[in-house]
């Protein structure tokens, strides 16, 4: 199984809808939802998780399981039962995020330093949705180091998750190389072996995924950057080949016009770039498109650029499904 990771400023659901048409991604985690101390009403859901007015899915079919993050178990608990109610394919819980400011609540990573609380909240939220709501959760190695990825793997295990995903570095390692997959295995060793690992972190290419499986002893893969860089890469590691940059130039336009549905005006250009950067990493052409870009910031700039034919392609027609105004935005 490959799941496309959530990464909060990046991948949302614009991204999500066009990375899943390359096809070779089983499921999608969502960014995450704060919880604080408020019951939120269902349109805060919908706003980060338009697909849950398509039945829970992709425009290409791929279920989204929407991520919520805090550390109230208690108001947790009652979110997540109200976002049982939109028929998610599922609930995931934050305990990896590393943003500073996301730490500095009490959300993410740094909870990893209170394995009971995390055992704790999986606990009241997998009591809180109905059996059939599967709950996972994602977690780092720890907080500043890795001591304590063992108990809170365990706890979250004990607390009735359905599935964990570890990203194999702590919060202190960030993004930096390497991922210790190899730690990976060693908590899996602990856990009942009917709870599924899902291993992450530092997957960038087809080898990357067989040293990953190897190390980790993980079958099923939860892929971020890599996939981002390389919409190819779900294919590539399930032995289908990739994708050519001539399938990848529709795709942006259909990027553009759902960014465009979607983003603020001003911000639009810096969210085409933002994932031409990212491909220029795989393909030399996205390079020539981030030069040709690098310094543009009007949306009808890019439009004409589009237009002209940035791999000879024309926007498309398909039109943009319009949501109802108290839901939010056009997704």
């Amino acid at each position: 199984m490959l799941l496309l990771a959530p990464m909060e400023g990046l991948l949302d659901a614009t991204l999500r809808d066009v990375l899943t048409r390359t096809g070779g991604i089983d499921r999608c985690v969502s960014e995450f939802i704060r919880v604080t101390h408020t019951l939120l009403p269902e349109r805060a859901f919908v706003r980060v998780v338009p697909e849950l007015l398509n039945g829970g899915c992709t425009r290409a079919g791929v279920p989204v399981r929407p991520q919520l993050l805090g550390s109230d178990p208690v108001c947790l608990a009652e979110n997540a039962a109200r976002l049982a109610g939109l028929n998610p394919p599922g609930i995931d819980l934050n305990f990896g995020c590393p943003a500073k400011t996301v730490n500095q609540s009490r959300g993410g990573a740094v909870l990893l330093d209170e394995p009971e609380l995390v055992g704790r909240i999986v606990a009241a939220v997998r009591r809180a949705v109905p059996a059939h709501v599967p709950v996972s959760a994602k977690m780092r190695l720890g907080y500043r180091d890795g001591s304590v990825a063992e108990a809170c793997a365990q706890a979250i295990a004990e607390g009735g998750a359905d599935e964990l995903v570890v990203h194999a570095r702590t919060k202190a390692d960030g993004y930096r190389p390497p991922a210790y997959w190899e730690r990976i295995a060693d908590l899996r060793a602990l856990l009942p072996a009917t709870l599924p690992v899902i291993a992450n972190g530092e997957i960038w290419s087809v080898a990357d995924a067989v040293r990953c499986q190897a190390e980790s002893g993980c079958t099923s893969l939860m892929v971020g950057r890599g996939m981002v860089s390389d919409p190819g890469l779900a294919l590539a590691i399930r032995g289908r080949g990739g994708v050519p940059w001539t399938s990848i130039e529709p795709l942006l336009t259909v990027f553009w016009e759902r960014v465009s549905a979607r983003v603020e005006r001003r911000h639009r250009a810096g969210r085409l770039k933002q994932w031409l950067n990212l491909l220029r990493r795989r393909y030399p052409e996205a390079q020539a498109a981030f030069d040709e870009l690098r310094l543009v910031n009007d949306p009808a700039v890019v439009d004409a650029w589009l237009l002209r034919g940035a791999g000879g392609t024309a926007p498309t027609t398909e039109p943009i499904r319009a949501l109802p105004a108290e839901m939010g935005q056009p997704w």
